[in-house]
C-alpha cells in the first residue's frame, strides 16, 4: 500500500533533483529515502526515476505519476486540517529565489506574496531556477529578466563598485585608477564574466582579498575596509557607499518567470500581489536611490 511517506518522498527528489538534497529537506537519512523510493517503485510497477552520475530525472512513468503524487499529498494536508476549522485554501507556491536579491528587497516582496499564497521558498542560481521551472519543480522563479517578454518586471538597477564609506574616491572614478585598489569577489554575481572583461580591458588586474559565496560576508567585509567590490546597487549596505566607474554601464532586471500552468490557476492573487510589491518597492527602493517611479529605474544620488 501506497503511504504518505513514499509521496513525500517521491516529490522532494522531484523538487530538488537530488536524492542527498531530497532527504535534507525532508529530515531523513538518504538510506531511508532511497529505500522509500524503491518500494514505490516496487509498489506502481515501475521506474520513477533516471539516475545519472550528474542529475536525476523522471522517466515517462514517472511524468505521469506526478500529478498522481501531488493530488495525493494535497488530499493529505487536507485530511490532516479536517475539523480543525483551520482548512488553507491559499494556493501552493514554490518560489525559486537567486541569492543576490538584498533581504530587504526580499523581505518586501514574500511579504507581499504570503498575503496571497502559502510560499515554500528554494534558492538556486539563475540557470538552475530556469531549469526547475522549466521542469515544474517551482512555480515561480525570482531574479534576472532582462527584457524577456514573459516575464513579470519589478525593478531594474546599476552595478556599481561598493566602496567604505569613509573611502576619498570620487564618483565616478576612472577604472585605470582603481587598478592598486584590493577587491573582494563575489562569486555569486551574475554579471562576473562581463565584469570580469571590462577591468581586464582596461588593463586593471587587481589582487582580491576575499572571493565569497556570501553576498552579506563580502558586503560587511567592504565596510570593514578590507576591500571593494562591484555589486548591485540595492546591496549597498551600513558602512558602504556606491560609487559609478566610466564605462562600466552594467544594470540587470529583476523579475518573476512565472509555470505558464500554473499562473492559469492563479492569475488574479498573482497579479494583486504585483501590484502590491510593485508599490512596497519604490518606497524600500527609495532609501537606497532615487526612483523614476514609472519604471522603478534606480540612479545614484549625486
Amino acid at each position: 500500500m501506497i503511504k504518505r511517506s513514499h509521496i513525500r518522498h517521491f516529490l522532494a527528489v522531484v523538487e530538488t533533483g537530488s536524492f542527498t538534497q531530497a532527504a535534507h529537506r525532508i529530515r531523513v537519512t538518504q538510506p531511508t529515502l532511497s529505500l522509500g523510493i524503491a518500494e514505490l517503485e516496487r509498489l506502481v510497477q515501475a521506474q520513477l526515476f533516471v539516475r545519472t552520475r550528474k542529475r536525476i530525472g523522471l522517466t515517462d512513468a514517472g511524468t505521469h505519476f506526478l500529478p498522481i503524487a501531488r493530488d495525493l499529498e494535497r488530499g493529505f494536508r487536507l485530511a490532516d486540517s479536517f475539523g480543525r476549522g483551520e482548512a488553507d485554501d491559499w494556493p501552493q507556491l514554490k518560489l525559486g529565489v537567486i541569492r543576490s536579491i538584498a533581504a530587504g528587497l526580499l523581505e518586501t516582496i514574500i511579504g507581499e506574496l504570503s498575503r496571497e499564497f502559502s510560499i515554500e521558498l528554494i534558492e538556486g542560481t539563475d540557470p538552475e531556477l530556469r531549469a526547475a521551472l522549466g521542469s515544474k519543480r517551482i512555480h515561480l522563479a525570482l531574479g534576472v529578466v532582462g527584457d524577456a517578454p514573459e516575464a513579470v518586471s519589478l525593478f531594474d538597477e546599476p552595478f556599481v563598485m561598493l566602496v567604505p564609506q569613509d573611502r576619498d574616491l570620487p564618483s565616478p572614478v576612472r577604472p585605470e585608477d582603481l587598478a592598486t585598489e584590493v577587491m573582494i569577489l563575489r562569486r555569486g554575481c551574475e554579471s562576473l564574466d562581463e565584469t570580469s572583461r571590462f577591468f581586464t580591458r582596461h588593463d586593471v588586474r587587481p589582487r582580491f582579498a576575499l572571493r565569497s559565496d556570501s553576498d552579506e560576508r563580502c558586503i560587511r567585509m567592504v565596510a570593514a575596509g578590507l576591500g571593494m567590490t562591484t555589486a548591485p546597487l540595492s546591496l549597498r549596505g551600513p558602512g558602504t557607499r556606491p560609487i559609478a566607474v566610466t564605462g562600466y554601464d552594467l544594470r540587470r532586471v529583476i523579475g518573476f518567470r512565472a509555470e505558464p500552468d500554473w499562473l492559469a490557476e492563479t492569475e488574479a492573487p498573482f497579479k494583486r500581489a504585483v501590484a502590491s510589491i510593485r508599490e512596497r518597492l519604490s518606497a524600500s527602493l527609495s532609501r537606497i536611490g532615487r526612483i523614476v517611479s514609472e519604471t522603478h529605474h534606480i540612479v545614484i544620488e549625486a
